[in-house]
């Protein structure tokens, strides 16, 4: 983690889980992530291309402007990041996280609820289908918060972003 552009390094901010899907996380203190399987306990986890999910805090700060009492995790996001910009990365771009875990991006943004999401309904925008960040773990280890995260750029020419 040795680079200092600050668009490719950055620090986790929070981490979330959930032991049902649907269900908003919850900020804990650590998260265990297994090789090919997600994170240990949450309710994404399994044999799938959307094993963690990534938001940038940045970006959830401009839904807090308008919902300030927004805990981590009311997106459903397990890793909340801070200094590095999601945006610029791509499908098969891989991120290194403090103590040698690996998570490869497999899809760029999701479809919110049919109805839309509680935070859509009160702000009018949910960030989740154009900034949610998807991921397979790669290399498994343990996350806390204050971890340091860097995008290893260039194992993808493109992106395909789920349109909102």
């Amino acid at each position: 983690m040795s680079s200092n552009n600050q668009e490719t390094t950055g620090y986790v901010e929070a981490v979330c889980t959930s032991l049902k899907k649907g269900m908003v996380k919850h900020e804990v203190e650590e998260i265990v992530l297994e090789e090919n399987w997600g994170i240990h306990d949450d309710a994404h986890a399994g044999i799938w291309h959307r094993q963690v999910s990534l938001l940038a805090a940045e970006r959830i700060g401009e839904i807090k402007k308008v919902m300030p009492r927004l805990p981590h995790g009311a997106f459903a996001e397990n890793i909340i990041t801070r200094g590095l910009d999601l945006r610029d990365l791509r499908l098969g771009e891989q991120l290194a996280i403090e103590g040698g875990i690996r998570l490869e991006i497999t899809q760029i943004g999701k479809e919110c609820h049919n109805d839309g999401c509680a935070i859509k309904k009160a702000t009018g925008k949910c960030i989740m289908p154009t900034e949610g960040i998807f991921t397979r773990v790669v290399k498994g280890g343990s996350i806390k918060k204050g971890a340091a995260i860097e995008r290893i750029a260039g194992l993808s020419e493109t992106a395909t972003r789920v349109a909102a």
